[in-house]
């Protein structure tokens, strides 16, 4: 019988995103593809440290133990390494005792044909060419920023995500009103449309999903505290705000907390929240928070880029 990933949450991971494999990376960017394959093979049996991605994929899996027998998550390897150097990642994710059994390796090829093929929901990676063609294909997806691999928060206990809004969880429509014309131009149009629920952005699939998900875990748990923990982290503030609660209530979606900065640095924020992972899809805001929790940054499509 066919193995349906439509009724799972499928996260799809690159190797590099889940391990931490800098020191091959680079032999790879010096030394070239031959360099690095027989590195990977003469060090097949050493088991790699976690990756920035990690301690999200460890939690995401770690869903399908609080109700044993019923599965909730997927997640895929979906990499550019050859089978043949494969095994190295293979041995890894037995040896942290990760429930993945499904992956793809393309052997160099690009990988974001493969994702709507595996049902992938989100994709997570440190090659922003497989990133930015995955945002094309319409799938959420996040570049990996160097950093810290863990979090305080215990996998077992609670999943925290955090988002920005403009651009992730919204569209990039207001932000370009304020891009083009500035501040006062940017409030006075939300003002107005403040009844208008903005428009999708390539993360609310996602943020529904994982809604309902703490919906659903909320209801079938005995955990004291929710399996899952959600954060909107945005540099709007008031009046600018009223859109962003209306539209997330036209959505049918709760967020746990939500914090309009207005300015303020967001990675003291998201130090406090310590999430598993936050998604910003501007660069300068990504590389703050890297430092402090790990971090992915959301590319804008090129269609949008192009009219920004």
């Amino acid at each position: 019988m066919s193995y349906d990933l439509s009724n799972y949450l499928v996260i799809g991971v690159s190797s590099r995103a889940l391990f931490d494999l800098s020191r091959e990376n680079e032999i790879f960017e010096t030394d070239g593809l031959e360099a690095y394959c027989r590195y990977q093979l003469e060090h097949e049996n050493d088991i790699l440290k976690p990756g920035t991605g990690f301690a999200l994929i460890e939690a995401m899996l770690n869903i399908n133990t609080i109700n044993p027998g019923l599965r909730r998550t997927e997640v895929v390897i979906i990499s550019r390494n050859s089978a043949d150097t494969s095994l190295r990642i293979s041995n890894s994710i037995d040896s942290h005792k990760l429930d993945i059994t499904r992956a793809a390796f393309t052997g160099g090829e690009p990988v974001a044909k493969y994702l709507n093929a595996f049902e992938v929901d989100l994709f997570l990676s440190a090659t922003e060419e497989d990133v930015q063609a995955a945002v094309q294909s319409n799938v959420a997806a996040g570049l990996i920023y160097d950093g810290p691999s863990h979090n305080r928060a215990d996998p077992l206990q609670q999943i925290r995500i955090a988002f920005d809004g403009d651009a992730v969880l919204f569209s990039k429509e207001s932000e370009m009103i304020y891009q083009q014309r500035g501040l006062e131009a940017f409030i006075e149009h939300e003002k107005l449309n403040a009844e208008k629920p903005l428009p999708e952005g390539p993360f609310a699939k996602l943020l529904k999903t994982l809604s309902y998900l703490q919906f659903d875990l909320n209801n079938s748990s005995s955990q004291t505290s929710p399996p899952i923990r959600t954060a909107l982290v945005t540099a709007r503030n008031s009046p600018a705000h009223e859109r962003v609660i209306r539209t997330l209530r036209t959505w049918n979606v709760r967020i746990d907390e939500t914090f309009f900065l207005g300015g303020v640095p967001k990675h003291k924020i998201l130090e406090s929240f310590s999430p598993h992972i936050f998604f910003d899809d501007q660069h300068q805001h990504c590389e703050g928070a890297a430092r402090v929790v790990p971090t992915a940054r959301v590319p804008h499509r090129d269609d949008e880029t192009k009219t920004a």
